[in-house]
């Protein structure tokens, strides 16, 4: 995981990549120790995904360029455009997939365009696990907010949709609420 030491490397380093991961912390905490460990294993184990990372002590002038208030925060950027932003430490594997998706996105090569995909759900949501398997089974790149670990997550879709259930499935900008198989092929162009 390359350091990074100012904003300006940052966007250097992220124009022109297809998806990039930045994550931004502090040490001498739990959470923060616990998702340095898990993003650096988890960027480790794949290849085609650049995964840098930041100290906010030492440097002062990414955070607030994006809607951080807290850290660990790990940063996205599709086509070296911020996109969304997952708060907290997350398991090693929630990383893994995360950085795989991004890896299967960027190296398709088909010409095929992919919509930004964002899947709200909780670790105990049975038809949030039958979504996401649904989804890379249909090579379909996402990005997973656990709403039960980012507390801001979960009164903004609420404020969005007026929903508190779980799976919500955020396409390009049209929310679908639970596992609605037939409105996720229709928003996606997946066909059966």
């Amino acid at each position: 995981m390359q350091e990074l030491r100012s904003h300006v490397e940052l966007i250097s380093k992220i124009n022109g990549i297809p998806r990039a991961y930045v994550l931004l912390y502090k040490p001498g905490s739990e959470p923060n120790e616990c998702a340095l460990q898990n993003v650096s294993e988890a960027a480790e184990s794949i290849e085609d995904v650049l995964v840098m990372k930041a100290n906010v002590a030492e440097v002062r002038d990414i955070h607030p360029h994006y809607p951080v208030q807290t850290v660990p925060s790990l940063l996205v950027f599709e086509n070296g455009k911020f996109t969304n932003v997952i708060k907290g430490c997350n398991e090693n594997k929630y990383y893994k997939t995360l950085f795989e998706n991004g890896a299967f996105a960027s190296i398709t090569g088909d010409g095929k365009s992919f919509k930004h995909v964002t899947v709200y759900t909780t670790p105990t949501c049975s038809w949030c696990n039958t979504l996401k398997t649904y989804l890379r089974t249909s090579r379909i790149p996402f990005t997973e907010v656990d709403v039960s670990r980012d507390q801001h997550a979960a009164e903004e879709l609420v404020r969005k949709t007026g929903q508190q259930g779980v799976p919500q499935t955020d396409i390009e900008g049209t929310v679908v609420v639970g596992f609605d198989k037939k409105r996720i092929n229709e928003l996606l162009g997946i066909t059966t």
